[in-house]
């Protein structure tokens, strides 16, 4: 004889997504960013073009009229150039993020089962990506033309590694701007407010040559820092002579600023892209 249960059925709970880690989330954000770059290899491509030409530029045109103590002028050059690429690079960055807010990616990042916070650290970490690539091009225009590095392969290392660094850091910055402009032209006004303080900097001419009520703003602003960390690792002696300090002192004082930028503009993006 067939028993047929009659006991009322127990419905099942819908299952929820699994929340995916912060790091595998970051690492997609980043590789989704670092792949719509490689897709779009006309920003690549201009970028470093204009790079290149703005480096050609001061070393056979300025080159010859600016004095830099006990260094050739390439090789005081090429350490500002690409220290301060790092803010060209921004550029697109800001406006980047801009588009990715009108094209609805950051909302749909939101609707996914990830951390909040992963979409703005993967953005960071593709624009640093690029920072490196940018790094990579202008240091080989550099050794063409004529740079040197004067102080061993490990300094030099960590010349690369702080700019890497201190890209990550702006990038930052550039990401709320990104987030507050609206769109990516705005983004990209906004950001070139920037760009003054690669000029009143020790990028491109000693500070000392610039008016004397400038100087103090020049000699401490993190450009100028920055910049003199990557000429004393990558040029020893000669650049700590006309500096005035060791590479330590200058090495820590870049890491300071560039800490100081991350806290100060990190928690401002992260709170912006949370808001919507």
């Amino acid at each position: 004889m067939t028993t047929i249960d009659l006991a009322p059925a127990v419905a099942t709970p819908a299952r929820r997504p699994r929340r995916a880690g912060f790091t595998a989330s970051t690492l997609a954000v980043a590789r989704r960013t670092v792949l719509k770059f490689a897709r779009t290899p006309q920003l690549i491509v201009v970028s470093t073009i204009q790079g290149a030409i703005f480096l050609l530029i001061f070393r056979y045109v300025f080159g010859g009229a600016i004095g830099t103590g006990g260094l050739s002028y390439v090789d005081f050059v090429v350490p500002g150039f690409i220290t301060t690429g790092v803010l060209f690079s921004g550029t697109g960055a800001a406006a980047g993020v801009a588009e990715d807010i009108e094209g609805g990616v950051f909302d749909r990042l939101r609707s996914l089962p990830i951390p909040r916070t992963a979409a703005p650290f993967g953005r960071a970490l593709a624009d640093a990506a690029l920072v490196t690539w940018g790094l990579i091009v202008t240091g080989a225009i550099g050794f063409a033309i004529g740079f040197r590095v004067h102080d061993g392969f490990l300094h030099a290392v960590a010349a690369f590694a702080l700019i890497v660094g201190f890209g990550f850091a702006f990038e930052w910055m550039f990401m709320c701007i990104g987030l507050l402009s609206g769109n990516a032209q705005a983004a990209q006004g906004m950001s070139l407010l920037v760009f003054p303080l690669t000029f009143v900097s020790s990028a491109y001419v000693p500070v000392h040559s610039m008016p004397g009520w400038m100087q103090p703003v020049a000699q401490h602003q993190p450009i100028t820092v920055m910049v003199d960390a990557v000429r004393a690792l990558t040029q020893g002696h000669a650049a700590i002579a006309s500096l005035g300090h060791t590479t330590t002192y200058y090495v820590v004082l870049s890491l300071l600023w560039a800490a100081a930028i991350t806290v100060a503009f990190a928690p401002l993006a992260i709170a912006r892209f949370h808001r919507g």
